[in-house]
């Protein structure tokens, strides 16, 4: 009697359909560190929801949409990278456009640093720090998402963070001054030095 009433007031899954909207605005910034390009970014999201809302008779109730989703966005992204002969590089201008510097009482560290240290790291060491650090995931989601193990996952955020704290310069414990959540979430977590492998 007991466990019926429990299993009563559990609440039901919220549906596939309406969960998705849920997920749009990580999808939207996973897409943006990916393509580094606004507008790339939304074609990539839509293209994504297009296949997860056409394949959602596949996805399990229960288990992890976000995972999901942004395991068939990044497939989309690198399926379409393969299939284009060569890769544009900002030739408009849209991507610095986006770009700002933070108010000089910020530190050293303005956006428009973090951002050209960014993009010079390696296409999965950038969906690493992204997921893990900006994203909130799992090193365990990531691993998922990225179709990884998640040692690998480890490896890729801890020499990202390395790679980042001497493009930018940065000496071990040094302090960062950041405003920027994400950001700070991206460069704080497990800094490299500071003990195992992030």
């Amino acid at each position: 009697m007991t466990g019926k009433s429990s299993l009563a007031q559990e609440a039901p899954p919220l549906d596939p359909r309406e969960e998705i909207v849920t997920h749009l605005p990580a999808m939207r910034a996973f897409a943006l560190s990916l393509t580094r390009n606004p507008s790339q970014a939304d074609d990539l999201v839509q293209d994504a929801v297009i296949k997860a809302w056409k394949n959602l008779a596949s996805f399990q109730v229960g288990t992890n949409m976000r995972a999901w989703l942004f395991t068939i966005l990044r497939n989309t992204f690198y399926s379409d990278r393969r299939k284009s002969k060569r890769e544009v590089q900002d030739t408009d201008g849209a991507f610095a456009a986006t770009l700002a510097n933070k108010p000089d009482h910020d530190g050293r560290l303005a956006m428009a640093d973090f951002e050209a240290a960014f993009v010079q790291l390696k296409s999965e060491q950038r969906e690493a720090l992204m997921l893990v650090g900006a994203m909130g995931f799992s090193y365990e989601e990531a691993a998922e998402t990225c179709e990884v193990a998640v040692g690998t996952i480890k490896s890729r955020v801890n020499r990202a963070r390395q790679a980042l704290s001497a493009l930018m310069n940065l000496e071990e414990g040094e302090p960062l001054e950041l405003t920027d959540q994400q950001t700070l979430a991206v460069m704080s977590t497990n800094m490299p030095g500071r003990g195992d492998a992030a």
